[in-house]
């Protein structure tokens, strides 16, 4: 797998965690799914936030 596929599936995955946390958090405002537990929402967003931090250093510091 070289760099820019690798990058590539970072940044995918990154919008992927980031929209479903979004959504859910707009949906449990509206009160669709109220069954859901506020940490789930956490768990995406910072998934999220994790995955966007790793693909930055992926892409500007690991020059393999």
């Amino acid at each position: 797998m070289n760099q820019s596929s690798l990058n590539r599936m970072l940044t995918q995955a990154f919008g992927i965690l980031l929209g479903i946390g979004i959504a859910i958090w707009i949906l449990r405002g509206f009160g669709i799914l109220t069954f859901l537990p506020g940490g789930i929402i956490w768990l995406f967003v910072f998934g999220a936030i994790a995955l966007g931090m790793i693909s930055f250093a992926q892409r500007t510091w690991w020059r393999f």
